[in-house]
């Protein structure tokens, strides 16, 4: 056997391993590559996918965060507002009450003044009653009249 016809030989089984490679194994290898990189691109996809979601999450963690400060930050003013309202209610409230003991007290004293004036009145009338009854039951004489204005002032 010459080297020739080996080669044929070796030639036509290569191209019948190829053909047979090429109907049988050939679509079978290719449809599996197929499918891995559907796989891979859609792993890609979703990843991607899941990024931006993150990404959209993170926003909105970060928008609902500022937006809780915001409100934290208006109730804060809200309350001191209402703490300084209360307590210059409360300071004026005191204040109130202060002047109306205050004038219930004058009152009280201005009556009592005028009960003590009342009262020096009925007395100093008393002795003027008095004094004038001892001058009219006695004769007029200045000397007796004089120590019964002495007197009555005395009493005064």
């Amino acid at each position: 056997m010459s080297i020739n016809f080996t080669l044929i030989i070796q030639l036509v089984v290569f191209l019948i391993v190829v053909l047979i490679t090429m109907k049988y194994i050939w679509p079978v290898i290719l449809g599996a590559m197929e499918e891995r990189e559907k796989q891979i691109a859609d792993g890609l996809a979703a990843t991607d996918k899941a990024e931006a979601e993150l990404k959209k999450a993170q926003e909105e963690a970060e928008s609902i965060l500022n937006e809780a400060k915001d409100q934290a930050s208006t109730v804060r003013e809200s309350a001191n507002k209402m703490a300084t309202k209360i307590k210059d209610q409360a300071k004026a409230e005191a204040l109130a009450e202060k002047d109306r003991q205050m004038a219930a007290a004058v009152a009280e004293i201005e009556q009592e003044a005028n009960r003590a004036k009342e009262d020096l009145r009925k007395q100093v009338s008393a002795l003027a009653l008095a004094g004038t009854e001892k001058l009219l039951n006695k004769e007029v004489d200045s000397k007796v009249h004089a120590d019964l204005l002495n007197d009555l002032v005395k009493e005064i």
